[in-house]
């Protein structure tokens, strides 16, 4: 059985190993990533942007694999659109960022090479309002838009991307499967260099990712002083023990100075009085709900709240229904969830948790009727889509999800699990060949080249192409090929040229 480490865990020994780099191979299985660059010579030894960007998808697919995002498409819509409104701030255009949830209650977030940046979901139920949650992603979007990674990098010296992404590797999924006793020296060396590294670059890093955070969640329309607020918040913690100190403080080191010269800068912005978005409220609630502990019971948590739904917010109430479903209740739940989207038709969480309700409680009919209207109120809503193409395939229907998820799919930039969710009803609509292109997709994503090229030939043989498919295929097969040094001179055979093209 793989062994893996908690993402956690991670920021230490990533920091550590994008710092002082860990040596040459660690025995993995060779992969398509034996293709990448080195990181340059003794003149250009910090990461260009598109090894960043390699590297995060890297280690993006072993986080994914790991089972440790939380993939929900009402969760993933509000931290992007949040993430989003910040980085647009970091004048920074030409990067592109993911934000994704954790599932992992110790209070931390992180950001990895090319801009994906993650977020515990114990930190978020820890924020007490939504400028402290903006707060931390302002200052993780800092560390990338700033490149701490590639700068602690070249201050080192030069070290392989492979040699980083395997190490990186070996301590999210138990040292590529080897024993337990390689996977805890690896995870002890990383962790010991860390030390190091928070002395020599951490602290510089933190500093600027403080004023750099700070502007970029002020002029986002978020209250500056929210982000020294929440850190010392968690810094009053580490008084109580070093059983307290949270995970974030592990990772991102705060000392009284630090908050003090946050608190300076954050006066240097006007201060305004800001409302949570009922968006920040519900997601809380739905996090709450989603990553509560195996063996404990979400409905416990709002049972103890009262009994009497005036006692509770409007959040509260939708998290409470939430919990009866998960439960095992959605028979229950509908009657909230038919109240709540009848009094608020604009809130589209509202309508897709009253989908998921009726089509948990066996009625497909019903479930379909709610998400139809609720994507002819709001197209191409990302939540309400996927949750109306889940519910046709679970009504047999897969035809109409291939065509409602594909429509989704060309107009709105898709999350891998979106890609994945488009392949599968393709496949049960019997398109296999698009069900192989859109699995390449889903691998490139992750960062498998060789993986996403072999689904590209399997779908060119696929009988009774049309040329259009052909063609199609062909064109984003030679693209990827050219991304491998070693393929970029390989002749195409002839089962791969379009009609008209052979000789």
């Amino acid at each position: 059985m793989r062994q893996s480490i908690r993402p956690g865990g991670l920021l230490a020994c990533l920091a550590a190993t994008l710092t002082f780099g860990l040596g040459t191979g660690t025995g993995m299985a060779q992969t398509s990533q034996d293709n990448l660059p080195e990181m340059g010579t003794a003149a250009q030894e910090t990461l260009s942007i598109d090894d960043e960007n390699r590297l995060g998808r890297m280690v993006m697919r072993e986080v994914r694999e790991s089972g440790a995002l939380l993939e929900d498409p009402e969760v993933g819509e509000y931290i992007q659109s949040l993430g989003l409104k910040l980085s647009s701030q970091a004048q920074d255009g030409g990067r592109s960022f993911n934000f994704f949830l954790i599932r992992d209650n110790a209070i931390n977030a992180f950001a990895l090479p090319g801009g994906f940046v993650g977020v515990h979901s114990g930190l978020l139920l820890e924020t007490r309002n939504e400028s402290e949650l903006a707060g931390v992603l302002a200052h993780e979007v800092a560390h990338v838009t700033q490149r701490h990674i590639a700068r602690g990098i070249e201050a080192q010296g030069r070290t392989s991307l492979l040699s980083t992404a395997a190490v990186l590797a070996a301590i999210l999924m138990g040292a590529g499967g080897g024993s337990s006793d390689a996977t805890m020296g690896a995870i002890t060396a990383a962790q010991n260099m860390a030390v190091q590294s928070q002395i020599n670059f951490t602290r510089e890093n933190e500093y600027e990712a403080d004023r750099i955070g700070i502007g970029v969640l002020a002029n986002a329309g978020f209250d500056p002083n929210a982000m020294p607020a929440f850190f010392d918040t968690m810094f009053r913690r580490t008084q109580l023990g070093p059983d307290r100190v949270p995970e974030l403080l592990r990772t991102h080191p705060v000392t009284s100075s630090r908050i003090a010269e946050s608190k300076d800068r954050a006066l240097q912005y006007p201060s305004a009085a800001v409302s949570d978005s009922l968006g920040y409220a519900l997601t809380k609630e739905r996090v709450r709900v989603l990553s509560a502990p195996r063996g404990t019971d979400a409905r416990d948590y709002y049972a103890a709240l009262g009994s009497n739904e005036a006692d509770l917010s409007l959040a509260q109430t939708y998290g409470r229904a939430l919990a009866q479903m998960v439960g095992g209740n959605a028979q229950g739940a509908i009657a909230t969830f038919e109240r709540l989207r009848t009094e608020y038709p604009q809130v589209m969480q509202f309508h897709t948790a009253l989908g998921q309700a009726q089509l948990a409680a066996g009625e497909t009919r019903a479930a379909l009727e709610t998400l139809e209207r609720a994507r002819n109120l709001a197209p191409r809503n990302v939540p309400v889509t996927v949750r109306y193409g889940e519910a046709l395939l679970q009504a047999g229907r897969p035809k109409r999800a291939h065509e409602v998820l594909l429509d989704l799919f060309n107009n709105v930039p898709p999350s891998q699990e979106q890609i994945r969710l488009t392949a599968k009803a393709a496949n049960a609509a019997g398109d296999v060949a698009d069900a192989y292109s859109y699995m390449a997709e889903y691998h490139l994503m992750g960062g498998d080249l060789l993986l996403a090229i072999n689904q590209l030939e399997l779908a060119l043989s696929v009988p009774s192409l049309t040329a259009q498919q052909r063609s199609k295929f062909v064109a984003r097969l030679q693209e990827l090929r050219e991304w491998l040094p070693k393929e970029r001179n390989r002749p195409k055979p002839p089962a791969e040229q379009a009609p008209g093209e052979r000789q």
